[in-house]
């Protein structure tokens, strides 16, 4: 198995994308601490885990919250006894328009975007330090490597997060520790209706979706489990002279 023996932290982990990495990380022998602030979808993966004979605990937390982000590093530690992998996955959509932005939803996006992956981290370096290494995964996102005529604000923040990625993987390489982004597209999960049915939009959510998929080489959108196959892959030792990228898992939408 690609994780035996590994302790993960997953953020985000009650629906989409980071359910399917707890789970997918559970089956490559991970004990995996899944992070989010909705307690019953949070029993329910964990209860997923556990009948599948995986080993997973629950962490609620508001990532908004500096001393949540670091409270769930060492919950985490108190749990499992360290940390080997963390994936910063959690996210927000933030509004769509700059004129006449809320200053409150600009500053929620920005959080729960950035702020909490610098503090969760922060935190969770010196864990991974003291296991000799280990791999830190961010979800950024097509919009940041590309701008996202939707989301202004996300693109801001997502390129923030890939900035942060490849400083932090030169500063690190010499603790052994990896860092790398995965930077999903159009991905089957909740958070897709926010992106494609955006208020200020000329067209509707179908119209937008169909775009995408039209834009999108393979022409579909991802399923999360294919995101978290990727996140896997690049968490494992199989990806051991990885680090520095960000990855995208979109179909062939960049490179076009």
């Amino acid at each position: 198995m690609r994780l035996e023996n590994k302790i993960a932290l997953v953020t985000a982990a009650a629906s989409g994308m980071g359910r399917a990495g707890v789970i997918r990380f559970a089956q490559e022998g991970a004990r995996v601490a899944a992070v989010d602030i909705d307690q019953a979808a949070l029993d329910a993966v964990v209860k997923e885990v556990a009948d599948a004979g995986g080993n997973a605990v629950a962490i609620r937390a508001d990532l908004t919250k500096d001393e949540d982000c670091h409270r769930i590093v060492d919950d985490t530690v108190e749990a499992f006894g360290g940390l080997d992998l963390l994936w910063n996955h959690v996210g927000h959509p933030g509004p769509s328009a700059v004129e006449d932005i809320d200053p409150d939803d600009y500053e929620i996006a920005m959080d729960l975007n950035v702020r909490s992956v610098f503090m969760t981290s922060g935190r969770a370096i010196p864990q991974l330090r003291k296991r000799g290494g280990g791999s830190i995964l961010f979800t950024a996102s097509i919009a940041g490597l590309i701008g996202s005529p939707f989301s202004p604000v996300y693109s801001a923040a997502k390129w923030g997060v890939n900035g942060m990625m490849a400083s932090l993987a030169g500063r690190l390489a010499n603790d052994n520790i990896r860092v790398n982004s995965v930077c999903p597209g159009v991905v089957d999960t909740p958070m897709l209706n926010v992106f494609m049915a955006r208020p200020d939009q000329e067209t509707d959510r179908d119209t937008n979706l169909a775009m995408m998929r039209k834009l999108t080489p393979l022409g579909r959108e991802a399923q999360p489990e294919e995101i978290a196959n990727a996140a896997l892959f690049l968490l494992s030792d199989e990806a051991s002279y990885i680090t520095g990228v960000a990855l995208p898992v979109d179909g062939g939408f960049v490179s076009k």
